[in-house]
């Protein structure tokens, strides 16, 4: 449902593109060159355009104009407050949204009295015009009347694509060119890190892929000598977005300047190798070859009028990137990546009647904080590049643990995918939202992600339908409805890994002034990643602390789960969401199970501690292995031998015990 913000006066006697752009860009009409532009589309002379009461830039500093004033606002916190409600869309955003974007992990004691101060000096500075409600636990801003140049924004890319596929690049060019203006610099400059690093990458990209747009507008038109020095400036700034070297270099031939084509591309290959890993990509290779063989067509308005209606089909929309940002404090695995590598990488056709790319479908599994998702989203963009119809994400379960209905998670990715269909909704049927997202995927090339699966049932209809598509599941569950996945387990860090993870986040130079602090506090975070990442947060926030005081604080078993928490990270906590995988009656048993301590321990031993057979006892522990909660005992170890974790076995001990 589009959001009431997009609900702006009309302000034309006219439809369509024309009207779009009324609303959009006031006073556009008589800008030199439009006019023809438009001739095609109406020929009714517009009315006198209606200026909005209030206008909101986020594209750029985020700031507030009423009748061309700026309305004043001061600090990045209520800035960052507008900014959140605005991108909602007319949705209500909660109290603990805004407690994420304003403090991230550390908010204060009084932040509910601090987050109704800044409503409140919005509601006072923009007016009647604007109406923030209080709704359930949180806030919803409604202002119909009112500019947005996020949304203004996305309206006219999208109508300039359309041009695009079209055909209409003249048309196109304009459309994207007005979007492409409303930027003013870097965007949401004056809002908290918090916000700016969940919302600017998507930003980010989707004025590089209008931008993108507009270059292929300009190509056709034949502009390639006014553009080259521009494009060559973006190849420089964003060398991984092969699309842009790609039109560099056809730009670049079409001024007879070869010898710099080729040096592009060989540039190109470089940085794609050095920074992924891996090759250009079809398109890429393709200009490249056409460029070789002489065969880069002309610009269209210079081609005859039939070859521009039977040319190639018009590109589709931009394909979607959705994967998360990767963790920049990430150590070790090389050796998980390299197979990661292997695996995401389509295999060639064994012979030549299999002309179809065979699906790749690959399973992570470890315990909580092992850092599967950390791994999988480094994995995802390093294979990117290999899947050129775009990357999905979608996270299976809610933060406390409860798994999301496949309902729910198809719902996400059908709006991801941003198809000519009506938006699809959790409250839909399934077999409707599994027909329409199957349909969606059959012939393209998708790298998918989906993070803490929980089951089989839950799995199934996310799995999309075409063969050129790859999967990259986490899960602490041993998923057994993948019986054609490749199932990759992972383990804690070794300490040389653990201690350069450590170092990372809480500061190297620390770490080497007190080196056996910090292997003590290496080993009693046990390897995980989480308790690392935790500990070593911790200590950055308090630089007046030692290793050695943190190292005394994790020695005492009783107590090192509390001191392994900072902010909403906690690793009793993700131990926690693992509970509602354990069975009912297993889960009265763990408690005592605990008693086994660190040492492997068999079946047998099991048995004995829980009053058991010995096949009821392997039943329970290979369940538990299944979830995450117990692990085999290293290959060294005797058969059918387990242990806990040394973090899992302080979990399981804070229990509590059923009666027997």
């Amino acid at each position: 449902m589009p959001s009431r913000l997009h609900e702006r006066p009309q302000t034309t006697a006219v439809t369509g593109k024309a009207a779009l752009l009324h609303r959009a860009v006031p006073g556009v009409i008589g800008a030199p060159g439009l006019r023809t532009a438009l001739a095609a589309v109406t020929a009714r002379a517009p009315e006198p355009a209606v200026t909005p009461s209030l206008e909101f830039r986020l594209l750029g500093p985020v700031r507030v104009s009423h009748g061309g004033c700026a309305v004043p606002l001061s600090g990045s916190k209520i800035h960052t407050v507008l900014a959140a409600l605005l991108l909602a869309r007319g949705r209500a955003v909660s109290d603990s949204r805004l407690s994420a974007v304003l403090w991230g992990h550390t908010p204060p004691s009084t932040l509910n009295s601090q987050i109704y101060t800044y409503i409140s000096r919005l509601r006072k500075r923009l007016g009647p015009g604007v109406d923030i409600a209080r709704q359930g636990p949180g806030y919803v801003l409604n202002a119909p009347a009112c500019r947005v140049d996020v949304f203004e924004f996305e309206e006219l890319s999208g109508e300039g694509r359309r041009a695009l596929r079209q055909g209409d690049y003249a048309l196109a060019g304009t459309l994207l060119t007005q979007a492409l203006d409303l930027w003013q610099g870097e965007p949401l400059e004056n809002v908290t890190e918090h916000l700016l690093d969940s919302v600017r990458p998507q930003l980010e990209t989707d004025r590089a892929t209008a931008l993108e747009c507009r270059i292929e507008a300009d190509l056709a038109l034949g502009r390639h000598d006014r553009i080259s020095a521009e494009l060559a400036g973006l190849v420089a700034r964003f060398p991984l977005r092969e699309k842009l070297r790609a039109q560099l270099i056809t730009a670049l031939y079409r001024s007879a300047r070869q010898a710099e084509a080729v040096r592009v591309y060989q540039e190109g290959c470089r940085e794609l190798a050095e920074q992924l890993g891996v090759d250009p990509g079809p398109e890429l290779r393709s200009v490249y070859q056409a460029m070789l063989r002489g065969e880069i067509p002309p610009p269209a308005a210079a081609r005859p009028r039939a070859t521009v209606t039977a040319a190639a089909p018009a590109p589709a929309d931009p394909a979607p990137c959705l994967l998360p940002p990767d963790t920049l404090a990430f150590t070790g695995r090389r050796a998980e990546l390299d197979r990661l590598r292997a695996l995401l990488t389509p295999a060639a056709p064994a012979a030549a009647e299999q002309a179809a790319p065979q699906p790749v479908r690959v399973l992570l599994t470890g315990m909580a904080g092992v850092g599967k998702s950390a791994l999988a989203v480094r994995a995802a963009r390093r294979a990117a590049a290999l899947y050129p119809d775009g990357q999905l994400h979608a996270e299976l379960c809610h933060p406390d643990g409860r798994p999301k209905s496949p309902q729910e998670v198809l719902a996400g990715l059908l709006r991801a995918l941003d198809g000519p269909e009506p938006a699809a909704h959790p409250e839909d049927d399934l077999e409707e939202l599994v027909r329409r997202y199957r349909s969606r995927t059959a012939h393209r090339r998708l790298l998918v992600l989906l993070d803490n699966a929980v089951g089989d049932a839950q799995l199934g209809p996310l799995l999309p339908g075409g063969p050129g598509t790859a999967v990259l599941i986490t899960s602490r569950t041993r998923l057994a409805g993948l019986p054609e996945a490749r199932t990759l387990p992972v383990a804690p860090l070794s300490e040389a890994d653990a201690l350069d993870l450590l170092g990372a986040v809480a500061g190297r130079d620390r770490v080497r002034a007190e080196p056996e602090a910090a292997v003590a506090v290496a080993r009693g975070c046990a390897g995980l990643p989480l308790a690392l990442r935790i500990a070593g947060t911790r200590l950055a926030s308090r630089p007046h602390w030692s290793l050695a005081r943190f190292a005394e604080r994790l020695a005492d078993p009783a107590h090192r789960l509390r001191e392994l928490r900072y902010g909403d990270l906690s690793v009793r906590d993700s131990f926690r969401r693992s509970l509602p995988q354990v069975r009912p009656g297993t889960r009265k048993v763990l408690p005592w199970l605990s008693m086994l301590g660190e040492e492997p321990f068999s079946a047998a031993n099991a048995a004995d501690a829980l009053g058991l057979s010995e096949a009821q006892a392997e039943r329970v522990l290979e369940h538990l292995v299944d979830v995450g909660l117990v692990q085999p005992a290293p290959p060294a170890a005797a058969r059918d031998r387990y242990r806990f974790h040394p973090l899992a076995l302080l979990f399981t001990e804070s229990l509590p015990h059923a009666s027997t």
